[in-house]
């Protein structure tokens, strides 16, 4: 089965210890292959803005966006690039003293600055013990030609990925969310970016509003039909304060049920391009700005809640992929 990954341990009828097979293809496998020690993402905010934010497109942002749900407490724009890795370092050493990191320029997007401004974070980072890449997570629209090339002589050195967040295919969508830009956009950043070389992600969100299961199985053959090699996919939380939670107030909308995502998730797999690396599956934002689904689940508990579906119809990554992806 192509994009399928191994991990874990089971008995077989013998008594005899056997790998026990992932049904995707998984992003720690797909880590572990390159790094011949253990590797944590650490989350940095480097103090950039954003275009949705400052006016260049809009002052709103994306409506269903709020980076305090995925900024740890050690991520804080007052300190430098050096001291919030550094903090990082401390809270995972404690468990794993030999791991080795990625500096992870997280919040907002992380190519929206001048190029020298750039240089400055992402060389400080690299220049921290035991931060060994990055990953830079920005926009399809915050990139340029100058950008991608100094990246792209950047990745000959040091271990990096850019990840683009995509969100959704369908523009009457993006432009719902207040996102600022058109799938077009996205699919020419992922190829020029790509084209270079660089490790190349991307972020979806499913279920956001009018999108229904039909569209997800479109989206997932238009997103194999890209050069992504990462996909990262979360469900959609409504978090308070965004304008995507008023918008909910006022009119409910369809959200997932953990089994329903599953299903969702079994199918959309099935459908993806082999060889795209899944990094995960959910997002977990904290119980005080959490509106709704509250699924009460960590990410691992979903992660194995969807492993077991998809082994209980035999279904794994590309099972129907077609090749196609056209829009």
């Amino acid at each position: 089965m192509a994009g399928i990954q191994d991990k874990g341990l089971n008995k077989n009828s013998c008594g005899t210890s056997v790998k026990q097979q992932l049904p995707y293809n998984d992003f720690g496998t797909w880590l572990s292959g390159r790094f011949q020690y253990k590797v944590q993402k650490i989350s940095v905010n480097a103090g950039f803005s954003c275009p949705n934010r400052d006016g260049r497109i809009s002052f709103g942002g994306c409506s269903f966006c709020d980076n305090a749900t995925f900024n740890p407490a050690y991520c804080d724009s007052r300190k430098s690039v050096t001291e919030q890795l550094e903090n990082g370092k401390s809270f995972f050493a404690r468990k794993y003293p030999d791991m080795r990191y990625l500096a992870y320029f997280q919040a907002y997007s992380n190519t929206y600055a001048p190029l020298e401004s750039l240089k400055r974070r992402y060389e400080e980072a690299l220049s921290v013990d035991n931060v060994v890449g990055l990953v830079i997570g920005t926009r399809p629209d915050c990139v340029d030609s100058d950008k991608l090339d100094y990246i792209e002589n950047l990745s000959r050195q040091a271990f990096v990925i850019v990840e683009y967040g995509i969100e959704s295919v369908n523009d009457g969508t993006l432009s719902l969310i207040n996102r600022g830009h058109s799938f077009e956009c996205s699919r020419m950043a992922i190829e020029e970016t790509a084209g270079r070389g660089i490790i190349t992600g991307g972020h979806v969100i499913l279920g956001l509003p009018g999108e229904d299961c039909s569209e997800s199985m479109r989206q997932a053959e238009v997103i194999s039909s890209t050069r992504l090699d990462i996909l990262k996919i979360h469900q959609l939380q409504i978090i308070r304060g965004t304008a995507l939670a008023a918008e909910y107030a006022e009119r409910p909308f369809k959200l997932y049920s953990p089994d329903e995502y599953a299903v969702l998730l079994t199918e959309y797999i099935r459908r993806l391009r082999p060889s795209i690396v899944l990094d995960r599956f959910t997002s977990q934002s904290p119980g005080d700005m959490l509106v709704a689904p509250r699924w009460g689940l960590k990410n691992h508990e979903f992660a194995n809640l969807l492993v077991n579906r998809m082994r209980s119809v035999g279904a794994y990554q590309g099972q129907l992929y077609s090749g196609r992806g056209m829009e």
